[in-house]
């Protein structure tokens, strides 16, 4: 994978192999349910994420959750006294029924959060603002595969097709965070950020308080996220039964994995 390892990854990649803490995608804690039933209640104490119930067959109740990221089943028993966790297949050995529900009252909210959560955060417009496709991706300006990903996405934006929304964080270098809030604080952020990759290199500056404070909530959103590399990129994807759902790339992609992330190929 070609991407930019943020400071805290490379300090510890010796030490340790990541988890999977998006779960294949970027998950975010959801609200618990007000009143849930006490064996689910003192699951969620231990740290659980409940998002959602679902029916459930011989007089269970299931539950969809999540550990940090980390999708799981509950299921209560008849008498409400005792919780199971784990995965529930019928007589073919199916656990399809298991599959939806963690799909409808799990994934499904999780990325809708998180992509309010990417519409919410600081970015600078690389695009046409009706552009009928937008990806969000984690830029930093001293990421050399971040500047590969903004050049090989020129033809779809330039076409109209697509907007990038550069979420600027400051993460690979002591002058990143400088030079993310210089470019967000700029006169023209979307000019100024054209310039930088253009050969115009921005230099760190000091910036207003709530500028630095942006570049600050756009890193810990980047953490908080489990996310360890630039670019990291997200857009929505149609599935085969229309569904709209949310993916990621992350590190720099390939041709394939570039016209699937733009909606098709480069337009002529």
């Amino acid at each position: 994978m070609r991407d930019c390892l943020s400071t805290s990854r490379l300090a510890s990649r010796h030490l340790t192999v990541l988890g999977s803490a998006v779960a294949g995608l970027f998950l975010m804690p959801n609200a618990q349910a007000d009143s849930l039933p006490a064996p689910i209640q003192a699951l969620a104490d231990q740290g659980l994420e409940i998002h959602g119930e679902f029916d459930a067959p011989g007089g269970l109740r299931g539950f969809g959750a999540s550990r940090q990221g980390q999708e799981v089943t509950l299921y209560l028993t008849p008498d409400g006294e005792h919780a199971i966790t784990g995965s529930l297949t019928d007589q073919d050995g199916d656990n399809q029924l298991e599959e939806d529900a963690l799909d409808e009252h799990v994934r499904a909210p999780l990325e809708a959060q998180t992509w309010q959560l990417l519409e919410d955060s600081h970015w600078i417009q690389d695009g046409e603002r009706d552009a009928p496709r937008v990806i969000y991706t984690f830029t930093d300006p001293n990421c050399p595969y971040c500047q590969a990903f903004w050049e090989a996405a020129r033809p779809w934006v330039e076409a109209g097709d697509v907007q990038l929304r550069h979420i600027m964080v400051g993460i690979l270098d002591a002058d990143s965070p400088g030079k993310a809030a210089a470019l967000l604080g700029a006169d023209d952020p979307s000019a100024a950020l054209a310039g930088h990759k253009q050969g115009e290199r921005v230099s760190a500056s000091a910036q207003p308080r709530d500028i630095e404070e942006q570049v600050y909530a756009n890193n810990q959103l980047f953490e908080g996220l489990g996310l360890s590399a630039t670019p990291t990129s997200a857009f929505k994807r149609q599935t085969d039964e229309g569904v709209t759902r949310l993916d990621r790339v992350e590190g720099m992609p390939d041709d394939e994995r570039l016209e699937a992330m733009m909606g098709g190929p480069a337009p002529e």
